[in-house]
């Protein structure tokens, strides 16, 4: 990795530190993400081993007491981002949103385990308890049924926001009459052709009001709420991430925590089928109301690869779709297929290349023998950073760098992609 890359990775890294923890960008974002924070701990493995650890110990100090772990910590309340503390009224301390993210944090522990030494294991030991927490809830409250299929309850809980996935089960949530006025910030920071519609906020918003006017009792947001929705790429992550705390739980002994992360796995990978749309030969999402599939293959339908997941023939298609794909686009993977009609490569998760995901994807497609594929997605992502800069996100047909500019999740995969974590071990 060139030194000159290396150096500018690791000072948007630094720029974004708030002491402990790390926004994913100033201003645009002035909090703590979850999965941002997963994967900034990764990048700082790179360069600083107990940084590392600090990211995601700092991050549990906002977890739930029903184990859950909220997809923002709000430390302080910023005028420069909405909707806030103030409107998402949890009544926790540190204040946070209501609903999770994609659960990394599991996966990340278990490599700078894997690849460290005592110090590390000693770190993770003391992390597990909230960790395995973190996946009960998942597992349990998510899919209190026990379908195997751990459901999301608002399309920012898939850490995609506005990827046409969510368009059909938005197009069913009814916006209040009583939904209170707001002003959005993003628009301050980012032209409004990146982002979602105003239509798409107000359903969201709608979503939160549920949330907060039922006090945040996510029996009743599973069972009653406005949006419900099987989501390939939570499932994915999530079994991923269950098959590394499992393989952490047995590094500790942990028998019991052992054996049960084992059955939910064999659970979740047999409810996986539920996703299959074999008309689009690939996993979608799908309403768990209604039924209804979403039609694309999209990055989080290869994810089925990082959480070997499928049958082989569904795996062939898989692949096929991901070579056309490509075909298509100048950088890979666009966050939905090109050759759809609602395929937007300048609008957020409609279309663009997201660094993290192409990380993931390609660990998976590399794990499951189609290096090719996998060496073109390693290559674009470095690409993409090394002529564009540190943007939060991509035009996969052009390169062009849209959101924020200096974003920690695209310079921590720049650094990993290029640097052996082990080389930073703890002593």
């Amino acid at each position: 990795m060139d030194s000159t890359i290396r150096n500018k990775a690791i000072r948007v890294m630094k720029a974004n530190d708030r002491g402990g923890f790390t926004v994913p960008t100033a201003n645009l974002y002035p909090y703590q993400w979850n999965w941002d924070s997963a994967f900034a701990a990764f990048g700082f493995a790179t360069f600083d081993r107990d940084r590392a650890w600090r990211e995601l110990e700092v991050l549990f100090e906002g977890q739930w007491a029903n184990g859950m772990l909220p997809s923002i910590i709000f430390r302080q309340n910023d005028p420069d981002y909405f909707p806030g503390p103030t409107v998402w009224q949890t009544g926790t301390e540190p204040p946070t949103t209501g609903h999770s993210q994609p659960p990394v944090a599991a996966s990340v522990a278990w490599r700078l385990v894997e690849t460290g030494g005592e110090a590390d294991l000693a770190r993770a030991q003391s992390l597990f308890s909230g960790l395995y927490a973190y996946h009960r809830w998942f597992h349990d409250v998510r899919d209190p049924d026990g379908t195997g299929l751990a459901a999301i309850t608002h399309p920012w809980e898939s850490g995609r926001d506005n990827c046409p996935d969510w368009d059909g089960g938005l197009n069913g949530v009814r916006v209040p009459d009583d939904l209170e006025p707001y002003e959005r910030r993003d628009l301050t920071h980012v032209d409004s052709s990146q982002r979602p519609t105003k239509a798409q906020y107000d359903r969201y918003l709608s979503i939160v009001k549920f949330g907060r006017d039922c006090g945040w009792n996510h029996e009743v947001i599973y069972h009653d709420g406005p949006f419900l929705v099987g989501d390939p790429g939570v499932q994915f992550i999530l079994i991923r991430a269950s098959k590394d705390l499992r393989a952490l739980a047995n590094r500790l002994g942990r028998a019991t925590e052992e054996n049960a992360l084992s059955a939910w796995i064999e659970r979740a990978e047999d409810g996986s089928q539920y996703l299959w749309n074999e008309s689009v030969g690939g996993f979608c999402a799908r309403d768990l109301r209604t039924g209804h599939f979403s039609d694309a293959v999209t990055s989080a339908s290869m994810l089925a690869f990082y959480a070997d997941v499928g049958t082989s023939a569904q795996f062939d298609r898989l692949v096929a779709n991901g070579k056309r794909i490509l075909d298509r686009v100048e950088f890979g993977f666009p966050s939905w297929d090109p050759d759809h009609d609602r395929f937007e490569p300048q609008r957020y998760w409609r279309g663009p290349v997201w660094s993290v995901m192409n990380y993931m994807i390609a660990e998976g497609l590399a794990e499951q023998g189609e290096t090719e594929m996998a060496a073109r997605l390693r290559s674009d992502t470095q690409r993409l950073t090394d002529e564009t800069g540190f943007f939060e996100y991509f035009n996969p047909l052009t390169g062009e760098g849209y959101g924020g500019g200096t974003f920690t999740w695209t310079a921590a995969i720049r650094l990993l992609l290029s640097t052996d974590v082990s080389t930073s071990r703890a002593a």
